[in-house]
């Protein structure tokens, strides 16, 4: 019996440890990409070869090849709705230290937003991104308040880090909680009991 506890403890310390450190999730929150619906994202202004995809969609965005860029210039408009209703904590946005977004404003609940009409809402959030946020995997933490109910999400990229023509996000992470909603039937049945 004594021979077998050392080499169980070998083999306890050989496990690989991961190489990209992961961005440190707060507690009871989850990476929100499986509530996507896939089939109402937009961009506007992306370049056809480097689309959100890249950046949001699990699996590209951890392609360090892949990114999303602007096209005529910096600015980019990303629009995300949601399976269900959530509540969003924060946001992770990874990009090079030169291109990668400054300024971004966050818009819940705002549909068929374009360039023309985006100065006419308030955000729901503004954020100043520095290139630490960019390279680091620094999470964000969003105003949680304002994120209570998002059935979708707006980000407004304004501008980059060094004023360039072309912005390119790596990786568009977000992180909260589903919105748990009370099924109508099942109350009845509990009633009926």
């Amino acid at each position: 019996m004594a021979a077998a506890a050392p080499a169980a403890a070998p083999a306890a310390a050989a496990a690989p440890a991961p190489t990209v450190p992961a961005p440190q999730v707060p507690r009871g929150q989850v990476d929100l990409v499986d509530f996507v619906d896939w089939s109402g994202v937009e961009c506007l202004n992306q370049d056809s070869s480097h689309t959100v995809v890249n950046a949001l969609k699990q699996g590209y965005r951890d392609d360090e090849g892949l990114y999303l860029a602007s096209d005529s210039d910096e600015q980019l408009l990303i629009y995300i709705p949601f399976m269900q209703v959530v509540k969003l904590h924060s946001a992770l946005f990874k990009g090079p230290e030169e291109e990668g977004p400054k300024t971004i404003k966050l818009f819940s609940n705002k549909e068929h937003m374009g360039f023309s009409n985006v100065s006419d809402y308030p955000p729901s959030d503004s954020l100043n991104l520095s290139s630490n946020h960019l390279v680091e995997n620094k999470l964000v933490q969003l105003k949680y308040v304002k994120f209570q109910n998002v059935r979708s999400l707006t980000i407004f990229v304004d501008n980059n880090q060094s004023g360039s023509d072309v912005s390119k996000i790596q990786k568009i992470a977000l992180y909260g909680t589903t919105v748990d909603t009370t099924n109508m039937k099942d109350l009845k049945k509990i009633e009926e009991h």
